[in-house]
Formats: structure tokens, C-alpha cells, sequence
């Protein structure tokens, strides 16, 4: 059984930075893609970044390009997701996410919990 735990979330300032880290356990997950999701208060579920066990990444929201960043670590089973000059509408609860494959699909087959992110104006 592969479990997901984010840490990281939490209160920032418009402007401001947080690192979202996500760690793996169970299963190895060196041949899967890894990446993130969130979902704000009555929207649907976004994903936003995802990287594969060869390090290439990929971005599906144009909203965080330029700001967030994606990375792994495979001998350690970790992903992080850096976010820069972080605005309001980042507000959500953000999810980790692994996948089989070289890509990470819309439906992955594994979820974190997620953990909250607030964004004050």
C-alpha cells in the first residue's frame, strides 16, 4: 500500500513563498510520476505540475508558471513543490499525486490527504 503525506502548507502574505513537500512510502515509487493538485472553496480539483521518475516536468496550469516549481528526489521518495510570490487565488487545499507512467494523468492512482494553503490579501 503506497501512502502520500504532504507538509508544508500553511498561512503566507500575498508575495510570499512556501515549499510544499510530499513523501512516499509503502511501495517505491521510482517509476511513477509524482506532481500536485488543488482545489479552492466550490471549484473542481487543478492540477498543476507533475515530473517523472527522469526528472522531466510538466505544467498544466498556466496560472503558477513562472512561480511554482517542481522536484524530486528518488533515493529519498520525495517531491516538492516550491511556490513563489504566492497571490490569493492560490488559496486551496493542495494534493500530492503519484502515477504509473511517464506522465501524471488527471486521475492518478494515488492521493495525499492534501494540506491547506492560505494566501492573505
Amino acid at each position: 500500500q503506497v501512502q502520500l503525506v504532504e507538509s508544508g502548507g500553511g498561512l503566507v502574505q500575498a508575495g510570499g513563498s512556501l515549499r510544499l513537500s510530499c513523501a512516499s512510502s509503502g511501495r517505491i515509487l521510482a517509476d511513477y510520476s509524482m506532481g500536485w493538485f488543488r482545489q479552492a472553496p466550490g471549484k473542481e480539483r487543478e492540477r498543476l505540475l507533475g515530473i517523472n521518475w527522469m526528472g522531466s516536468r510538466t505544467l498544466y496550469t498556466n496560472s503558477v508558471k513562472d512561480r511554482f516549481t517542481i522536484s524530486r528526489d528518488n533515493a529519498k521518495n520525495t517531491v516538492v513543490l516550491q511556490m513563489n510570490n504566492l497571490e490569493p487565488e492560490d488559496t486551496a487545499v493542495y494534493y500530492c499525486a503519484a502515477d504509473r507512467g511517464t506522465m501524471l494523468s488527471s486521475t492518478p492512482d494515488y492521493w495525499g490527504q492534501g494540506t491547506q494553503v492560505t494566501v492573505s490579501s
